[in-house]
């Protein structure tokens, strides 16, 4: 389906007739999911915790994991595990497709865990220093197909704030900060995710692969919150700049992707509003920076020179948090070892529409896509065909 039907239409007119047709949308999906399936009286394949009246003779699991290790190893039709109000301290891996997960509400179902990448890996021999690693570090992690999930919080709870108000010679000082809340990883493809909440700082949202779908969402964090090579699209959804643990010019970075050259679309916000909590000062926060990740070639390990990142917002409401220039450069691993290759905004495919409010600029930095070039982003084209239901 088109979103931008009336795209030679100007400015709040435009926007008007971009958000009735969203909203149509919003409205047909939800009857169409209200008559097969209303409230609690939805078919649950299982529960988590105690089964309660209305959920039919699903079984019940003590864990989220005991759950999904009952779920069928390659169903082709959906598994629903049902999560009731609570916080779920566990570190999850979705393997099988089909997984669906449903919650009580977006703020009452709270999956929660607090890896981080400069803890000791699992499984190391002590004495060798050996860290997790940002990848690992996910409090849930898919590696299948059509996954869902509704009506939920992915957290992780890592206290970044404490370490980074450290000064950087302190002995309590952390080194390795990112903690990935959701990955969607090397195996996932068609990842949907409907009224959720991704909760965390440095590294929330990791779309390492596939496609992904946000809509009606709320995503927290500070650098690089919003990073990797997927084709995510997040529409109608809070894009939320939290505050840093000591005062710095910049705060973080919204994004940073590592698109593959070969793929037209990376991650693509229609419709949002990039908001920033309290403490966030204006001026402090980048739409992007350019992210090549360190790669093995045959000739050497270096920066990836085809993950051409690519962001683009379209209709996207700013406030002052975002930095005039709108973009920033990122460093890169040298052939030589050395972080000294710098990778600059102009180089990646950065781009907006029609963005709007206090952070909103138009200038030589934040490149503007054209009314065509803008009517190319449609769902079906940036999904490649699919079409997420819920």
């Amino acid at each position: 389906m088109a979103i931008f039907t009336a795209m030679r239409a100007k400015g709040a007119g435009l926007r008007t007739a971009r958000s009735i047709k969203t909203g149509l949308w919003l409205l047909t999906l939800l009857a169409v999911t209200s008559c097969a399936q209303t409230g609690d009286q939805r078919k649950y394949d299982a529960l988590v915790g105690t089964a309660s009246a209305g959920f039919g003779n699903a079984p019940a699991f003590p864990t989220i994991a005991e759950a999904l290790a009952a779920a069928p190893e390659n169903s082709a039709t959906p598994f629903v595990i049902y999560l009731p109000e609570g916080t779920y301290r566990e570190k999850l891996l979705v393997s099988k497709p089909n997984i669906h997960l449903i919650g009580a509400g977006r703020d009452k179902s709270i999956i929660s865990y607090g890896d981080y990448a400069g803890m000791p890996a699992v499984g190391a021999e002590p004495g060798s220093g050996a860290k997790m690693g940002t990848f690992d570090t996910a409090t849930l992690t898919v590696e299948a197909n059509d996954f869902r999930a509704e009506n939920l919080t992915i957290e992780n709870s890592f206290d970044f704030l404490a370490t980074d108000a450290l000064p950087s010679d302190h002995t309590d000082k952390i080194n390795g900060t990112q903690a990935v809340a959701l990955e969607t990883g090397l195996s996932s493809d068609r990842a949907a995710f409907r009224n959720v909440r991704l909760l965390g700082y440095q590294d929330t949202l990791f779309v390492q692969a596939g496609r992904s779908y946000f809509v009606d969402s709320v995503i927290e964090g500070n650098v690089d919150f919003i990073f990797g090579a997927g084709q995510a699209l997040f529409e109608n959804s809070d894009i939320v700049t939290r505050p840093r643990g000591a005062e710095r010019e910049t705060v973080g970075y919204v994004t940073a992707p590592s698109t593959d050259i070969d793929n037209e679309f990376g991650l693509v916000f229609l419709n949002c509003r990039l908001l920033k909590a309290e403490g966030v000062p204006a001026n402090s926060t980048p739409l992007g920076r350019p992210w090549h990740p360190t790669t093995n070639f045959p000739d050497g390990r270096y920066a990836d020179p085809n993950a051409i990142g690519a962001t683009v917002y379209i209709n996207a409401f700013m406030d002052d948090h975002i930095t005039s220039d709108g973009w920033d450069s990122m460093r890169g691993t040298s052939r030589d070892g050395t972080k000294s290759t710098v990778f600059a905004p102009e180089g990646a495919r950065f781009f907006e529409f029609e963005s709007h409010g206090p952070g909103a600029a138009v200038n030589d930095k934040r490149r503007q896509l054209t009314e065509a070039q803008a009517a190319a982003y449609t769902r079906e084209r940036i999904l490649a065909g699919w079409e997420p239901r819920f």
